[in-house]
């Protein structure tokens, strides 16, 4: 792997298109959770609504990428890391996935897979700050299936990665209402563990995502 080499999937010099995003939210299981990715000059603001209340304690909202037939090779790096802008105190989720099913014929839904998920929170400060960061390596990402952690699941398959998705949602009726996420870009990086330090190792090249089409 290549110290310090960095591949833009969203955001930064890129920019940010909307129509790579589409929500995903409980209103397909009955429930009033609602989610918008706002795109403003180099930068997206995730926000919404989340109800509990419809589905009895349980409520998500979430954006997702779009192109079902996409797949970004990220094996030549070491995880994702998330720049951030202004941000409240809720707790988010951070989400890849490797595999995606055809919907089902008998009900036209997306059948599940496995999704390797991050949660986290921004910190008083950092949002003060309007510019932060979080780091996940690859290790981070815990593979769950439809909602609940599957310990003999296989690791991401970072040759293939298929969808991209930032999620809030309940934790059991922890939290609820409005909540609001600035992301300045979405990028995998080499020597994540160093750059979690603050540390990173030689000169550092920044790329474009390819988006391979299957």
């Amino acid at each position: 792997m290549i110290s310090g080499q960095e591949l833009t999937l969203f955001g930064g010099d890129k920019g940010w298109n909307a129509s790579d995003w589409t929500a995903s939210d409980d209103r397909v299981r009955g429930g009033k959770s609602q989610s918008y990715l706002e795109i403003s000059d180099s930068s997206s603001r995730f926000h919404g609504t989340l109800d509990i209340k419809t589905l009895g304690g349980a409520g998500f909202a979430s954006q997702r990428t779009t192109g079902e037939n996409c797949s970004w090779n990220l094996s030549k790096y070491d995880g994702i890391k998330l720049e951030l802008g202004k941000a409240d105190a809720k707790r988010y989720t951070f989400i890849l996935k490797d595999e995606l099913l055809p919907s089902n014929p008998d009900n036209g839904r997306e059948q599940s897979t496995i999704s390797y998920e991050y949660d986290f929170t921004v910190s008083e400060d950092a949002a003060m700050a309007e510019s932060s960061f979080i780091l996940v390596k690859w290790d981070d990402l815990k593979p769950t299936y439809r909602g609940k952690e599957k310990k003999d699941a296989a690791k991401l398959d970072t040759k293939k990665v298929k969808r991209v998705s930032i999620m809030m949602r309940s934790f059991f009726g922890e939290q609820e209402g409005e909540f609001s996420l600035s992301l300045k870009s979405i990028k995998a990086v080499s020597s994540a563990s160093d750059a979690k330090k603050g540390v990173v190792e030689g000169k550092k090249t920044t790329l474009r995502s390819l988006c391979v089409i299957l």
